[in-house]
């Protein structure tokens, strides 16, 4: 497939929530598109394409039914609920911009998000349901959002551009405040080489999906991905027991599952028992973190099958992966999906890729329509992260002779948990908040070889103690959970360069191990 954005639909009107749904309501109206499921007995939730693409519709002429300027920012503020997922096509079905947001999240960082949006509106699920102080943004609330739902459908979708904006996800940043990544309708081409070099994807087969309902990975690879060829998109809530992901995957006869490393961890840890089968999966996907060789060797000993691994980030999703046609080089995330242009770009400048085997900068050419617009209002990091027809990662990395991909680190101090990005700068102001702190650093902190952690390297005023519990409680008011650090290193000094700038490559020396 040419991957270029000039011609075809590319150049016509074109709707990510119609090329989703439109033709699976046509063509597939009696099929279960999506199931929500949970770790007991309860039978899932199903809905058939016909039932999706109506539901769509009819919440979209509610959200019409607004008032809303065309292209409005909508935040979406709701937990693992069937309706998160409607309301995500829906506000793009009616010509506006899904603004997906984690539940991790406190009420003072989501009121950051929707102000930075400069939302129009924000829809609230059951558990922020009493949330207040969106500002001038109109709260939809769980009963405001029963009456939309009710309303007269709208007759067909918004006739959006492929390069409209479609939906903004928000990311950390170096800044220390999220920014938002904007992302244009034609991103659903864009994911088009996943579905064979990552995904293996059919259109007979069952996507289980175990992220939250509003994580980007969650949406792309457990909905949009699957819908793009009429596969049923399986995702599941309230899952506490490691146990329950085989028992949900023979239950509902998952031919693929997703997840990040953790998850396959935490089931041969707690949820694996002797003799175990799962006969309809025909193998995994693991994003968001890298997928530790011992991880693999253990899955793949234990059940038979395969995870297939790749890498990407919110600016393009994934666009580096191994799967069923391009077999698994341990301790690489994998080969650039056919139709991508993807390079290793000298770290000092310039557009020329550095050879095989030599370091570079990871860069990905702008002609991808997977790519993502731009960061929202922040033309100086467009400015910083586009090299003439390169957008150019901070992420190190070199190819082999064989075109797969390895990663060595990343140039800047983002750190990686669980999946998502965070910015240490963040971290940091929570800390100085407390009165005990005289300095603070944050960094990644390897507690094993395949598992790290945020970790705070703390510098106290004269006279206060270590209060690990008082600084996690101001972590818990101002940060989401995954955000939080999970070690506290108390320190004489941190490592500074002449000028004062905090080395955070170098926290971990102040450390006696």
């Amino acid at each position: 497939m040419d991957l270029g954005r000039s011609g075809g639909a590319l150049s016509e009107p074109f709707n990510l929530a119609r090329f989703s749904l439109a033709e699976n309501a046509a063509r597939r109206a009696g099929k279960i598109g999506l199931l929500v499921a949970s770790g007991d007995d309860v039978a899932p939730v199903s809905m058939t394409f016909g039932e999706i693409g109506h539901a769509v519709l009819g919440l979209a002429g509610g959200i019409d039914g607004l008032g809303l300027e065309a292209g409005s920012r909508v935040v979406i503020r709701m937990g693992n609920e069937p309706d998160t997922i409607l309301a995500f096509f829906a506000v793009i079905a009616a010509g506006h911009v899904a603004v997906p947001t984690s539940m991790m999240l406190t009420p003072d960082e989501a009121r950051f998000l929707v102000s930075d949006a400069g939302a129009a509106a924000v829809i609230l699920g059951r558990e922020s349901a009493d949330e207040a102080g969106y500002g001038e943004a109109r709260i939809i609330d769980p009963a405001a959002f029963a009456g939309l739902k009710a309303a007269v459908p709208l007759a067909d979708y918004a006739p959006t551009s492929a390069e409209d904006p479609a939906y903004l996800v928000y990311t950390s940043g170096t800044t220390g405040r999220p920014k938002g990544v904007l992302h244009a309708h034609r991103v659903a081409l864009g994911r088009a080489p996943m579905r064979e070099d990552w995904l293996g994807l059919l259109e007979d087969d069952l996507v289980l999906h175990a992220g939250a309902f509003n994580w980007t990975y969650t949406l792309g690879v457990g909905v949009l991905d699957p819908w793009s060829c009429g596969a049923t998109a399986a995702l599941a809530r309230g899952v506490s027991d490691p146990a329950d992901w085989p028992r949900l995957i023979e239950r509902l006869g998952a031919t693929i599952f997703a997840a990040v490393p953790g998850v396959y961890r935490q089931i041969l840890k707690r949820g694996w028992a002797e003799g175990m089968r799962l006969p309809s999966l025909r193998h995994g996907l693991a994003a968001g973190e890298a997928l530790p060789i011992a991880l693999l060797d253990e899955w793949r000993a234990k059940t038979g099958l395969e995870i297939y691994e790749a890498f990407g980030m919110s600016e393009i999703s994934t666009f580096v992966s191994s799967s069923p046609t391009t077999p698994t080089k341990p301790g690489s995330p994998g080969r650039p999906q056919r139709g991508r242009k993807v390079a290793a770009l000298p770290v000092e400048g310039g557009e020329t890729p550095v050879p095989a085997g030599e370091t570079g900068l990871l860069a990905v050419h702008r002609s991808d329509p997977g790519l993502m617009r731009g960061y929202w209002r922040r033309p100086e990091e467009d400015e910083a992260v586009f090299r003439g027809d390169w957008f150019v990662s901070g992420d190190l990395v070199s190819f082999d002779e064989d075109g797969y991909l390895w990663h060595h680190g990343r140039a800047d101090d983002i750190m990686n948990a669980l999946g998502y990005r965070v910015s240490p700068a963040e971290v940091e102001a929570a800390l100085f908040d407390h009165p005990s702190v005289a300095d603070v650093g944050v960094a990644e902190w390897r507690v094993r070889e395949d598992l790290s952690v945020i970790a705070a390297f703390m510098v106290l005023k004269e006279g206060a103690g270590p209060d690990e519990a008082a600084l996690a409680s101001v972590c818990a008011e101002k940060l989401a959970s995954y955000k939080r650090p999970k070690i506290f290193h108390f320190v004489d000094r941190l490592p500074r360069s002449a000028n004062g700038k905090l080395q955070r490559k170098r926290l971990g020396e102040t450390v006696r191990r």
